[in-house]
């Protein structure tokens, strides 16, 4: 069954067409990153006017590269939340019009359960349950996979989102944006032990919070320019990634053990991080248990994770009627 996937939740117009939840036949993505960088981060107003300009074209391009029409998609799934509730909207009634207009199946895609999705692109043998962490620009999940449309919330941030961090604390240094890959690029020059930042506590076994250590980077970057004094931007970059990716494998390895999970997988932007999936992969070997990591093409936003997960959810019988509308929050749990 071919499953057409659209996703337009933040700065990427995306859209895939997916074999079975599996194989990915189409995968393609227009994104505004380049203007986005201008203001140092995503203007919702500037993704959702790109998305309407794009959509369509980007849809076309999925079904030609695939050498399918819509007669052979089986459904059409998209992301519906959470997310920029303008951005959202732009993939939502898109969706609906193509789904309508063929006469196909309508299926309602939450975006974290999409990311989750994107281990089974790379992994055949990947199967619930399992252990995920999705970090992300606006989402820190730990998350056990019940089942392919089964979730129980372990841990979460209690304020920014490990993404969000890297974004704000990038800007700060005077670095671009998107800020993962400018402060991973930085801190490959970097001593990870140049700066002593602080270890953020909170309440909740596997909760994290990233607030009080984005401030510090901020406060010693403020007070260095006060005192006339040079920042070590390399290393300010390689200890900030080192802090925040030591927490983020810490809370997932300890929700690891605790559960007995025998596989951990990651997932989201941050899950591209090279050395996020060194921890993981380590602590997890030292477990003995399994670890699966995403590729990086499927970190980011993107279609084929809609359309993977959207096909479960066909099976589960999840579908939504031409009244769906896209909303801004929403538990990865609901049901």
């Amino acid at each position: 069954m071919y499953v057409l996937g659209i996703e337009s939740t933040c700065d990427e117009t995306a859209a895939a067409i997916v074999e079975n939840g599996r194989a990915v036949r189409a995968n393609m993505i227009a994104t505004s990153v380049k203007e986005q960088a201008l203001y140092g981060g995503v203007v919702p107003e500037i993704a959702s006017r790109r998305h309407a300009e794009c959509i369509s074209a980007v849809a076309d391009k999925a079904l030609a590269d695939a050498g399918l029409t819509m007669d052979d998609i089986g459904a059409v799934a998209v992301t519906f939340a959470p997310g920029l509730i303008g951005a959202v909207l732009v993939g939502v009634n898109f969706a609906k019009g193509l789904a309508y207009a063929a006469g196909k199946p309508l299926v309602p895609v939450h975006h974290l359960r999409g990311h989750i999705a994107a281990n089974y692109l790379t992994h055949p043998a990947l199967k619930p349950p399992f252990l995920c962490l999705v970090a992300s620009g606006g989402h820190s999940h730990i998350v056990l996979v019940e089942d392919w449309c089964r979730y129980k919330v372990l841990g979460r941030t209690v304020d920014d989102a490990a993404g969000e961090a890297y974004d704000k604390v990038a800007r700060t240094l005077g670095l671009a944006y998107p800020g993962g890959p400018s402060i991973a690029a930085a801190a490959k020059h970097g001593d990870p032990h140049a700066y002593k930042l602080p270890v953020p506590h909170v309440e909740g076994k596997y909760n994290v919070s990233f607030s009080g250590l984005k401030t510090a980077v901020i406060n010693e970057v403020h007070n260095a320019a006060q005192r006339g004094e040079p920042v070590d931007v390399a290393g300010m970059a390689a200890s900030f990634q080192e802090r925040i990716d030591q927490i983020l494998a810490r809370k997932l390895l300890a929700a690891a053990a605790d559960t007995g999970a025998r596989t951990v997988c990651l997932a989201g932007g941050v899950a591209a991080n090279g050395r996020l999936r060194q921890l993981v992969n380590d602590g997890t070997q030292k477990l003995g248990a399994q670890v699966f990591l995403p590729e990086l093409k499927y970190c980011g936003d993107n279609g084929a994770m809609i359309a993977a997960q959207g096909y479960y959810e066909y099976l589960d019988g999840n579908l939504a009627d031409w009244t769906l509308n896209g909303l801004p929050t929403l538990p990865i749990d609901y049901r």
